[in-house]
Order: C-alpha cells, then sequence, then structure tokens
C-alpha cells in the first residue's frame, strides 16, 4: 500500500465512523496514562504521541499541564477532529501529519508513545525505518510506550493485517537500544462492545 492508499484509508475511516466509532477509541486513556506517569514527570517531559489521530490522550495530558506535547499520525483528518475538539488548547501541541516511516524528527523526547501503529507494520523494511525513527527521537533514559495487539488479539483492524506481539517478542524486534522495563497486558472494549487483546511494552533507552 502506498502512502497516499494509507492515508486515503485512515482518512476514510474517521470520516466514516467519526472519532468515537472507530474501533480503537478510548474514552479516558487509563493504562497509557498510567504508564506515562510512572516514567515521565508529566509536567515537564516532552511527548510523542506516534498514530496519535483523534485519541484524548493529548486531552489529558493537557488537563495535568504538560506542555511539550507533539502528535503525530498520517491522518490529516484525524488530527483536524482533535485540533476541533481542543479548539483554543490545541494551539499548545505541535501537530505533525507524516508517516511514521518517513518523518525526519527535529528534536528528542522523553516519552514516544504509540498506542496500535506499530502493529500495521507488517513489512520489515517499514519496521526498520519506524525504529530508525524511534532510536533518533528518544533521549538516553528515555522511555518508549509501545502498545500492540496480543498474540490472542485480533489479526486484523480495520480492514487491514496486523502483526501480534507479546512484550518479548516486540523488544526483540526494537533492537538493542532499548531494554523491556514493564509490560502489561490489557482487554479493550470496542464501541461495540467487543473485546480486543493488547500488550503494552514500556522500553527504556540504554544507547
Amino acid at each position: 500500500m502506498s502512502d497516499d492508499e494509507r492515508r486515503a484509508h485512515w482518512d476514510a475511516a474517521y470520516a466514516s465512523k467519526g472519532e468515537e466509532g472507530v474501533s480503537w477509541f478510548e474514552g479516558t486513556p487509563a493504562i497509557s496514562l498510567d504508564l506515562i506517569h510512572k516514567h515521565a514527570a508529566v509536567a515537564t517531559s516532552s511527548l510523542i504521541d506516534i498514530g496519535g489521530g483523534a485519541s484524548r490522550l493529548v486531552d489529558a495530558l493537557l488537563d495535568e499541564g504538560m506542555t511539550a506535547i507533539t502528535v503525530l499520525d498520517l491522518s490529516p483528518a484525524a488530527l483536524e477532529a482533535a485540533r476541533a475538539r481542543l479548539g483554543a488548547r490545541s494551539d499548545q501541541v505541535h501537530w505533525i501529519a507524516a508517516d511514521v516511516t518517513e518523518w525526519k524528527p527535529e528534536r528528542a523526547y522523553d516519552i514516544w508513545h504509540d498506542r496500535a501503529a506499530f502493529h500495521f507494520l507488517t513489512d520489515p523494511d517499514d519496521r526498520a525505518a519506524y525504529i530508525e525513527r524511534l532510536e533518533a527521537a528518544v533521549t538516553p533514559g528515555g522511555h518508549a510506550i509501545i502498545a500492540t495487539f496480543a498474540p490472542d488479539g485480533p489479526a486484523r483492524c480495520s480492514g487491514l493485517p496486523v502483526v501480534r506481539y507479546d512484550p518479548a517478542a516486540l523488544a526483540d524486534v526494537i533492537g538493542a537500544s532499548f531494554r523491556l522495563v514493564e509490560a502489561i497486558t490489557h482487554q479493550h472494549t470496542t464501541p461495540w462492545n467487543s473485546a480486543q487483546a493488547f500488550q503494552f511494552s514500556v522500553l527504556e533507552r540504554v544507547r
């Protein structure tokens, strides 16, 4: 799938289903917030939300006083939904419409957060490009919080195939620049009350 096709796919998903109709919608991203609180001084840390789209994580972080937030997503429509929801507060956030596998980080971050973007990278070259950006963007001692479908989770999402991981397999793919420091399993409930098995891995940048 080309970049234009990917962008069109995700724009169409938001246009047809709305922010609260997509399977990954969370009214309160509780696990992400708990892990961010545990591994970052929230008000002073810098964070990038990869594939953040219209997620409400940014709302919660702004409520807590975080001042260095970046949201990156392939879909301009998803980012526009978040900006419209936030209103004037959206000016406090740096928004990037880009494919993470082609994006060039311009700064470093204390926290890299990715809930359900990495598992869509089924091509090894795309995964390698993602990891290259991850290594370039996370400060030494910083953390990557990456959530994917667990081994017993769905094999597809939004009509696309995914790669499922357990924490050890994810850490192995990410490589020696990071070490696994925490992992949590989670059953996400979709807006239509079906269950999806996720795993959240926290990886610390060690070199």
